[in-house]
């Protein structure tokens, strides 16, 4: 007999505004207790120095978090020129040092370059494995024992990139608006490197995440403040929240009845009830019972073919 979870059976999405300090895992397991929910994870690691959008996904909203860590990002970076960091932000120990302090005009001129597909080498204190091992593992051990970690470069995606202000004569403020897997570490160290330059991550917040953005967010002190009441599930978005560019399709009740026991139906039945939505073979879609999302699945062969389904009670 599998073992009860501990916990309300909570399903949705809180949008929290992760203070500086914190890691992932820690604002996790701190929503998760002030809920007394069963189930948590987060949809996009951000680092502890960084501030801003950490959806943390509970119950059944787990299922959907791949969505989220797939949609497109924005950050805001404040760049630091004149030195290096080895940790290409501001926890680091300085490096390297430069004299150069590039002008507005001067980065705005190379920013477009960093703008489409790029390449990025990451930094080697992240969390990416090289041959099964986090980089920042072997960049530790690399430190004692005075060798090289080698970081193979990787494509990743740049919206835009815009210089916002230069408060100071050596720190500029940047937006970022890119795909998943881009290092904003790795964009400020590339940036002053193209300028003549060092340069490093001093502060950095994420102000949107795929569907999730800075109105929709909560601070810690906040969510503490309502303390464990049935007020604080008010803060929990609907697990849809995260869908909400994927078409919905709405099943009768013996469709439903099947896709909740793991079965396909068929699509052109389904699709007759709806023939504004135009949907294209293999594309994803969310099946509904009446109000509430069924399954994540997928249109195959003339089938709505269910790929996660999800346990949520009418």
């Amino acid at each position: 007999m599998a073992r009860k979870r501990k916990g309300n059976p909570i399903h949705g999405w809180v949008v929290f505004d992760k203070p500086k300090g914190m890691s992932s895992s820690q604002a996790v397991g701190k929503v998760r207790w002030l809920l007394q929910a069963q189930k948590a994870g987060h949809g996009g690691t951000l680092d502890p120095l960084a501030t801003g959008i950490l959806p943390i996904a509970l119950g059944e909203a787990t299922k959907t978090v791949s969505y989220v860590m797939d949609g497109a990002k924005t950050y805001r970076c404040w760049v630091r020129f004149g030195e290096s960091r080895t940790t290409d932000d501001a926890e680091g120990d300085v490096v390297d040092t430069s004299d150069v302090r590039p002008t507005a005009a001067e980065i705005e001129a190379v920013l477009p370059e960093f703008e489409g597909e790029i390449e990025q080498i990451p930094p080697i204190y992240s969390a990416l494995k090289v041959d099964g091992v986090r980089a920042y593992k072997l960049a530790r051990n690399a430190a004692v024992d005075n060798h090289d970690v080698e970081m193979k470069p990787r494509t990743v995606n740049i919206n835009s990139v815009r210089l916002i202000e230069m408060p100071e004569p050596d720190l500029a403020v940047i937006d970022v608006d890119c795909g998943k897997g881009t290092y904003i570490r790795s964009l400020a160290r590339d940036l002053a490197q193209k300028l003549g330059t060092v340069g490093y991550v001093a502060d950095l917040r994420r102000t949107k995440v795929g569907g999730f953005a800075e109105n929709q967010a909560i601070s810690l002190d906040s969510l503490e403040s309502l303390g464990h009441s049935a007020r604080l599930e008010e803060a929990v978005l609907s697990v849809m929240t995260a869908l909400d560019d994927i078409p919905a399709l709405a099943l009768s009740e013996a469709e439903a009845g099947k896709m909740r026991h793991g079965m396909s139906v068929n699509a052109e039945t389904v699709l007759a009830r709806t023939p504004e939505l135009v949907v294209q073979d293999g594309q994803a879609v969310v099946a509904m019972d009446q109000d509430v999302p069924l399954a994540l699945a997928r249109i195959e062969n003339g089938e709505i073919r269910p790929v996660r389904v999800l346990n949520i009670k009418i």
